[in-house]
């Protein structure tokens, strides 16, 4: 695993690699600073009560949100990557005010594209998978730091 302040070759990462947890900021301020920033400032994101009252059980974290997270996840680890691809499935709210760990392992990679593929997983404090994902992610060669057409 890498420093995340450093550069990561493809040549660095292998098979299986973690990384680095990560616990997002998904605090109502946080929330709704990306809601203004984004245009979603829906009740169901912004007021636990109405939440509630409509069968949630509490604001909960934007979807695209919690796909951004994942790719700052990835941009922790490896600040060089170009996210190529990245799908998620969304288990579970993402319950705003609460702790969630991310988390993401290398499970395959393409030599000849320089490519790795992980799976990566938002998860509540009982440790229970909210939202689950794939990312395929270019990493630059020690040889060539040019990387090639996904």
């Amino acid at each position: 695993m890498s420093d995340p302040k450093t550069v990561l070759a493809y040549e660095d990462v292998d098979f299986g690699d973690e990384l680095p947890e990560v616990v997002p900021d998904v605090t109502m301020a946080a929330i709704q600073r990306f809601g203004a920033t984004t245009g979603m400032t829906y009740w169901r994101f912004t007021d636990h009560e109405r939440a509630r009252a409509s069968g949630l059980p509490g604001a909960i974290v934007p979807g695209i949100m919690s796909q951004g997270i994942l790719v700052s996840l990835i941009h922790r680890w490896a600040p060089n990557a170009q996210v190529h691809k990245i799908d998620t499935i969304f288990r579970a709210p993402v319950l705003v005010d609460s702790q969630p760990v991310c988390r993401g392992v290398v499970t395959d990679m393409n030599d000849e594209k320089r490519t790795v593929e992980l799976d990566l997983t938002v998860c509540n404090e009982a440790g229970e998978t909210r939202v689950l994902g794939t990312a395929v992610v270019g990493i630059e060669s020690n040889s060539n730091r040019a990387l090639p057409e996904p």
